[in-house]
């Protein structure tokens, strides 16, 4: 690794760790909704608000559990993870979805029981005006984690920012039925207001699990982050220098680059690793952090254009032929 490299690793990881203090800001906001939240049901007895306080318990759930995966994920390689600890931060989204799923049963439930023994509700301006507040700490944080997470491109980050906007946005469904409920004396309203909730919160938590899932499986990098790795693959393209066998992928924050590079095998050793330093350390700037691997081959050999399939079992030598740039006539 060089110099530059080293500095963006550090600087990446450094970067990794200031991000606990957002996790404890999540914390903060969750214990401050929680105790506003029920006091806001204990005023009013709305079945509507229990399902936003519950919603909240899982804020905080997730928000410590956000806090371990950060600490985690900041940990730089070792012996047994020498490619770090980024893929933790998939571990956080999965276990936030889940818990999220697990809310919006609760609060079904709790909905349904409410539905068929309907009651009536009190002090409901008091209770409205804790609930707006706790909704408006909510936002403020989400916003935060949100900006902060796509700056650094955490998934943990960003799915509490998200799940806090569901919140937010819960809360302002949750408002505006047991203020319908108020006003109507529907009391039926104010259960199937927390089924709806219920419904709403299931899609946030299917996304979030969706996306730790892919991350899992080593998902590639965005079309337009390749895009950007093509661009400067095809800059050092010519009638010498070609490349095939382009393969990316996610780990959190972490991106990591494969490409092989013909060159002519008439070229020093010297040439060819000037070269693929030049190459790398474009990539590094684009897109740190990113780990990129490349792999020097002479282009007469027709060997160097055959890319071998990812999955091939013992004995076999079936290939699979690259596509991703054609076989150069140096002639």
């Amino acid at each position: 690794m060089d110099i530059c490299a080293g500095f963006c690793h550090n600087a990446a990881m450094q970067d990794r760790h200031q991000l606990t203090r957002f996790a404890w800001l999540s914390i903060a906001t969750a214990v401050f909704t929680i105790v506003l939240k029920a006091a806001a049901y204990w005023l009013t007895g709305s079945v509507g608000l229990l399902s936003d306080a519950l919603e909240s318990g899982v804020n905080l759930v997730t928000a410590v559990f956000a806090l371990i995966i950060l600490t985690i994920a900041a940990q730089p390689p070792d012996e047994e993870h020498e490619y770090g600890h980024s893929k933790a931060e998939y571990f956080a989204g999965g276990i936030e979805g889940s818990l999220i799923l697990v809310a919006a049963l609760m609060i079904g439930w709790t909905a349904v029981q409410r539905l068929l023994v309907p009651q009536p509700l009190e002090q409901i301006g008091v209770g409205l005006l804790v609930s707006m507040l706790a909704a408006v700490g909510n936002g403020l944080t989400a916003l935060v984690l949100l900006r902060v997470g796509r700056q650094h491109n955490s998934l943990t980050l960003m799915a509490n920012a998200r799940h806090l906007l569901t919140d937010v946005w819960t809360s302002g469904g949750v408002i505006v039925g047991v203020l319908a409920v108020w006003l109507t004396g529907w009391q039926w309203l104010d259960p199937v207001l927390a089924l709806l909730v219920a419904l709403h919160i299931v899609r946030t938590g299917v996304s979030l699990v969706k996306t730790a899932v892919n991350g899992l499986m080593d998902t590639s990098l965005p079309a337009e982050e390749v895009c950007r790795v093509r661009t400067i693959l095809d800059s050092y393209a010519s009638d010498e220098v070609q490349y095939h066998a382009l393969r990316t992928r996610q780990s959190g924050a972490h991106r990591f680059v494969s490409v092989h590079v013909q060159v002519p095998g008439a070229w020093s050793v010297q040439q060819g690793h000037t070269l693929l330093e030049a190459i790398e350390l474009d990539l590094r700037r684009a897109l740190a952090p990113v780990s990129v691997f490349t792999h020097l081959e002479p282009a007469e050999d027709p060997i160097s254009w055959e890319d071998i399939g990812l999955h091939r079992g013992a004995g076999e030598v079936e290939v699979e032929t690259a596509v991703s740039a054609p076989k150069p006539s140096l002639n």
